[in-house]
């Protein structure tokens, strides 16, 4: 009866911020967790997503692995939120305030958009570890910022798609207009052009705010794919969530080249009718930054500052999943070689436009 109440009670909080994840009802006993070091008492993991929620097999879908796999090796709850449609900044303080309240610890927030958030919340759970990922602007002694360098990973990209296209012609698709994309956008046209600067480069933006849908559309990332493909290019990269689903789907019915991000999105199962046409994906390991921030504090020694993650750490990189693209020697071989070009500093990847 204890736990009914506890659920229910919850469950008409987080009505208001943002939907709870079947997991919650499981996990939200009241109950203090305790990891391996047995230096832990929290409840366990607290986790926000970003636009396009669960399920976007890229971004968000990335972080999950990480709250999943933290939650199953230290034995502790969690519970994942997402976000509503159109809320405001007030409903993301609610959801991170919330969790915060709840007793979670580490509290995450998936994305730029909690940074105003998390600055504000952690002032008031001092004793509360939080996590951003993909912003670097909260400073505070009890938050973890989590940044990738994407444009590493995209500069890869750029050269497997310059060694595989067989008209000189390849696209480039952004969810928003915004600085973390332009990074996506400005490693993928310097790798392009790294191996042939006469490479024809188509370039989208899906919406200029993230409100707009950019992340969260589908449909507007088919639409842009199919312009694209139509304007010429064979190999489309996408930077762009959710809707990202919408561009490789469209690549994949016209048997082109589609080249995926976040996650390894050759293996994921919403995909799995395209996925032979997935050359790979230009990774970053969200759910490895969201598993290390959880075991700092499991630990008792929680991560605080700006954290990176490169190449060099493996955090960032290429997927060859795809067999057709470990058949392409020249291509494998291209990418190892800038792969390796950047690690020792030979190649410094631009990360503006």
């Amino acid at each position: 009866m204890r736990v009914a109440v506890a659920v229910a009670a919850f469950a008409l909080v987080a009505s208001a911020c943002g939907e709870t994840s079947s997991d919650a009802a499981k996990d939200d006993n009241g109950d203090k967790g305790k990891g391996a070091s047995g230096k832990y008492d929290g409840k366990g993991i607290g986790l926000a997503y970003d636009i396009g929620g669960q399920g976007d097999q890229s971004f968000n879908d990335a972080a999950y692995t990480g709250y999943e796999r933290a939650r199953k090796d230290f034995k502790i709850g969690g519970v994942d939120m997402e976000p509503g449609d159109g809320e405001s900044s007030a409903d993301k303080t609610q959801r991170i305030e919330q969790l915060a309240r709840q007793g979670y610890d580490p509290v995450i927030g998936v994305g730029f958009i909690y940074a105003p958030a998390i600055q504000e919340v952690a002032k008031k759970y001092p004793d509360t570890t939080f996590g951003i990922v993909d912003d670097n602007t909260v400073k505070a002694e009890n938050v973890a910022d989590l940044v990738f360098h994407e444009e590493q990973g995209s500069y890869l990209a750029g050269v497997a798609a310059a060694k595989t296209t067989k008209v000189k012609h390849v696209g480039f698709i952004g969810g928003v207009d915004i600085p973390i994309i332009h990074k996506f956008e400005a490693g993928f046209v310097q790798g392009v052009k790294s191996v042939d600067p006469k490479i024809k480069i188509e370039k989208r933006y899906l919406t200029e705010k993230p409100e707009e849908g950019g992340f969260a559309s589908p449909d507007k990332g088919q639409d842009a794919a199919s312009g694209q493909l139509e304007a010429g290019a064979d190999v489309l990269y996408h930077a762009a969530g959710l809707s990202g689903q919408g561009v490789i789907q469209e690549a994949g019915s016209q048997q082109k080249w589609a080249i995926g991000v976040d996650s390894d999105q050759y293996r994921q199962k919403a995909l799995a009718k395209y996925k032979k046409y997935i050359l790979g994906s230009a990774f970053k390991d969200v759910g490895g930054a969201v598993y290390d921030l959880t075991k700092s504090v499991v630990d008792g020694k929680p991560m605080t500052g700006t954290q990176r993650y490169d190449l060099k750490s493996g955090r960032v990189g290429f997927s060859d999943s795809n067999p057709a693209y470990k058949d392409m020697k020249d291509v494998v071989a291209a990418v190892e070689q800038a792969k390796k070009d950047i690690i020792s500093g030979k190649v410094k990847v631009k990360t503006r436009p």
